[in-house]
């Protein structure tokens, strides 16, 4: 038995009701079990309860035994004080208050039913790639459907914690939170980082000052991102070296270390100099880019104001120097989908929650679910599984259901979960 199995039991009152009574005798109602308390303190606060003829409002304290009261200390713990029962798989001992009074306690040991808590025991031994694996496809859709709308905005929810962060530290500027993220975005996992280093080295107001030429734009990219110290005989290298000089004295710039780089098992669309000559053109294409998102309300106007290309010499390099066959290098599908599902509807989410205008949170939703889902080892998985994966709004879900809940094996606290415990 564990307390975490207790605590669900309790808290969806999943054990027999009936002539429920304390351990001395004296029958008990429950009215409201009280809210679950993951935090320092009593089980569940501000629990209803009817002991006898008199109605108790205060907290719960659970236990698998009654002496864990003792050994848990919470004799010495004024935080203790109001609790109005305390609900026990095996009641061992009476426990009593400071006071000397007896604390009201119930027995759980033979009111829960020996299935639910065989199919828990089983959800936690599991080997499969997800507790439930072998049950799932009897879980009603309308289950599904609604753990994945809780889920989803669980997701949002915690993208938009890094997001308020971020905005805290740039003074509630959302242009230059905007482009900070946004160039996170655009190192997709690999080159992540550096892009956001290379953001909060050169702000985005100093970009504006240049949005008439491309060029500078670039060099000063390139040149913070440390790309521009090699000595190749390269012009467009050199034209770029030049105005950066000039650039990064007037601003006096501190560029990154180049190292910080990754070249190394990508695909040379993916390198990070490609990227970094499509994030100059969005740039160089876009002034106040944050609030031509804001204004933009149809997906595909947003997809082609995403899906920008290189300049000239991009088309027939992939690093300085270095001649390759001439491609046209605009921002992919996937990539733009990217973009918007990991930056674009986060900050259209806070924008809308912050402002307290509904329509922006509206909106991030329709936008994800006009956007195709990602195509990964996860949500192949869940596909194999008869699972919905067309949408983003559905496999962003499903990727905070695999992350944050199966595979921690967080059954208990998941409606698919709570369902199989009690119908497998």
């Amino acid at each position: 038995m564990t307390e975490e199995f207790l605590h669900h039991i309790w808290k969806f009152k999943l054990f027999n009701l009936l002539d429920l009574k304390t351990t001395t005798g004296e029958p008990v109602e429950i009215l409201k079990t009280g809210t679950h308390n993951f935090d320092a303190g009593p089980d569940f606060f501000n629990a209803k309860l009817k002991i006898g003829t008199t109605v108790w409002a205060g907290n719960v304290e659970i236990h698998i035994n009654a002496v864990d009261w003792k050994k848990h200390l919470h004799q010495n713990d004024k935080a203790y004080n109001n609790i109005i029962l305390h609900v026990v798989y095996n009641a061992d001992e009476s426990i009593r208050r400071a006071s000397g009074e007896a604390i009201p306690t119930i027995e759980l040991k033979d009111r829960i039913e020996k299935k639910i808590y065989q199919n828990y025991l089983n959800f936690k031994s599991s080997k499969d790639w997800i507790p439930c694996e072998k049950q799932l496809e009897s879980v009603p859709k309308l289950i599904v459907n609604s753990m994945i709308d809780k889920l989803l905005l669980e997701r949002l929810e915690r993208k938009s914690a890094a997001i308020s962060e971020s905005l805290n530290l740039n003074k509630n500027n959302w242009e230059e939170t905007f482009y900070q993220q946004l160039s996170r975005n655009f190192g997709f996992k690999t080159n992540s980082e550096p892009f956001e280093l290379l953001a909060k080295s050169i702000p985005s107001i100093v970009l504006a000052k240049h949005k008439s030429s491309l060029l500078q734009i670039e060099a000063l990219l390139f040149g913070q991102a440390g790309l521009l110290n090699e000595h190749l005989e390269d012009k467009y290298l050199q034209a770029l070296q030049n105005e950066y000089v000039f650039l990064k004295h007037k601003f006096k710039l501190d560029s990154i270390d180049a190292h910080l780089w990754k070249f190394l098992r990508l695909r040379p669309v993916n390198f990070p100099t490609i990227r970094i000559a499509q994030f100059a053109n969005l740039i160089f294409n876009s002034s106040h880019l944050f609030s031509k998102i804001i204004e933009t309300e149809k997906l595909p106007a947003l997809k082609k104001l995403m899906n920008v290309d290189v300049s000239e010499y991009w088309h027939a390099h992939y690093v300085f120097d270095k001649v390759s066959k001439l491609k046209t290098k605009r921002l992919g599908e996937d990539a733009v989908n990217n973009i918007i599902i990991n930056t674009i509807v986060p900050f259209l989410f806070v924008y809308g929650r912050q402002k307290n205008e509904e329509k922006y949170v509206e909106r991030a939703l329709h936008f994800l679910e006009q956007t195709a889902g990602e195509n990964n080892s996860i949500i192949k998985k869940w596909d194999s599984l008869q699972l919905p994966v067309k949408t983003a709004y559905s496999t962003q879900a499903l990727l905070q259901l695999k992350n944050n809940y199966c595979s921690a094996k967080k059954c208990l606290s998941c409606s698919i979960g709570n369902y199989l415990l009690k119908n497998a």
